[in-house]
């Protein structure tokens, strides 16, 4: 319940308690809150115990903490056979290796293609000097 309340939290929270209610009423405060979280507690451990006897004998191993999702579809994988089949024959690391090679081997293919002799033609990656007079862009400046 407090498992993600930090000491300086805490600190804070003593120390506003201290402030609102003194140091002689605390003591009687921490009292109240505490046997308040009892009676609590009590009313839910016996309503559990009321649906588990109202739903017989069938739900004997019901837990109410598996009808949190996260928990229901993590019991659901790890019981079911089935699933632990298809787990085991599929291997999540070997897929990606297989991937992963396959691209890299693709790339290296395609820069080997790509690749052209030094005479065959122009080099298109590198900057003309200047371009020549046929290849400059036309500006009008009627034409807007």
């Amino acid at each position: 319940m407090f498992n993600d309340i930090g000491a300086l939290e805490l600190v804070t929270i003593v120390v506003l308690a201290i402030l609102v209610f003194g140091p002689d009423k605390l003591p009687k405060v921490i009292q109240d809150v505490s046997g308040v979280i009892r009676k609590i507690r009590a009313f839910s451990d016996s309503a559990k115990q009321d649906i588990r006897s109202e739903l017989g004998p069938e739900f004997k191993d019901f837990e109410f903490e598996d009808l949190n999702p996260k928990t229901f579809i993590r019991k659901q994988l790890t019981e079911n056979e089935d699933l632990q089949d298809i787990r085991s024959s599929f291997d999540l690391r070997k897929e990606l290796n297989d991937v992963t090679d396959a691209v890299n081997s693709k790339e290296t293919d395609a820069a080997t293609a790509s690749a052209t002799p030094a005479g065959a033609g122009p080099d298109l990656l590198k900057k003309p000097a200047s371009p020549a007079a046929d290849q400059r862009a036309r500006f009008d400046a009627d034409a807007t």
